[in-house]
């Protein structure tokens, strides 16, 4: 399968006291959702905040739709089409909501006012049915100041939409919602809209997953469809009795007085012929976990 894709980044390096980013390459397919899953401290939010242009103390080369490059991003034609929500203070706390709507129509030419106020009644920013004009950002809660950054950018006409962590402030019926608003965006752009989204968690966030780059120590340690990389890991499990053969053959193991289970790469699955095992299709959690416990510092 030919794929285009939103973002293109090349030799990506960040370098801090005591961690490094080193992005050799990363490509983003368009029209795709695509999450960011790691740890925390892996590097999601530093390689989010250098794509959107938060961050501009970086080595490397970016290319935004295969026409834009980073030194783009302020100009208005490639500005106008990403939309960002992300953690802190990204709408200030002492900002209303009436200066918010106003700000967002200054700085975005497809910003529109109606469609704000839909969102922010549809995702019941407030617990009445009028909008609070005069609330101030500090006064909101981690989860409303969310939903409040999701309508802003929902109300804008984009082609991608990066998201820091979008779901971890959210309780999980707004998960839920989540994810419904991030189809119904893709399929509203017919192969043209993409959504980029950090994550860590991603049993919440699997069903909206088509694309999946696992994240450690500042580096890619995984990348691709979901449904390939569902043929490239297998969940196996088995008796107690193959547990020491067992373990050297899998990626990741896990035991219990009963057997074990753990992930294998598929192409060794015939090192574990002789063994009472059964074969299962993993999750993405399954996976994502797996090669993180792989390449993560933390002693498992």
């Amino acid at each position: 399968m030919e794929l285009d894709f939103c973002i293109r980044a090349e030799g990506i390096k960040k370098k801090f006291k005591n961690f490094r980013l080193d992005i050799p390459q990363l490509d983003i397919p368009k029209g795709y959702a695509t999450a960011l899953i790691g740890e925390n401290g892996a590097g999601k939010t530093t390689l989010l905040n250098i794509l959107t242009g938060i961050r501009l103390d970086y080595e490397g080369k970016l290319d935004y739709f295969g026409t834009y490059t980073d030194k783009d991003r302020e100009s208005g034609k490639l500005k106008e089409q990403i939309g960002y929500t992300g953690p802190g203070n990204y709408y200030l706390p002492h900002w209303t909501i009436r200066q918010i709507e106003k700000i967002s129509e200054l700085l975005f030419d497809n910003f529109q006012k109606e469609r704000f106020k839909q969102w922010c009644s549809e995702l019941a920013v407030f617990s009445g049915e009028e909008i609070e004009w005069k609330k101030k950002v500090r006064e909101l809660s981690d989860g409303t100041r969310m939903k409040l950054m999701l309508a802003g950018v929902l109300a804008r006409d984009t082609k991608l939409l990066l998201l820091d962590e979008p779901a971890s402030p959210l309780d999980p019926l707004m998960r839920d919602k989540l994810c419904s608003m991030i189809r119904d965006y893709i399929l509203d752009g017919n192969g043209e809209k993409s959504v980029f989204f950090s994550t860590h968690n991603i049993s919440d966030m699997e069903n909206v997953t088509d694309y999946a780059i696992i994240m450690e120590r500042g580096k890619i340690a995984e990348a691709g469809f979901v449904e390939d990389l569902k043929e490239k890991y297998l969940l196996i499990k088995g008796e107690r009795e193959d547990i020491e053969a067992a373990g050297k053959i899998l990626y990741s193991i896990t035991t219990s007085p009963y057997g074990f289970e753990g992930i294998c790469l598929a192409d060794r699955m015939e090192q574990l012929s002789g063994m009472n095992v059964s074969v299962e299709v993993p999750s993405l959690f399954q996976i994502s976990v797996a090669v993180m416990k792989e390449n993560s510092r933390i002693q498992m």
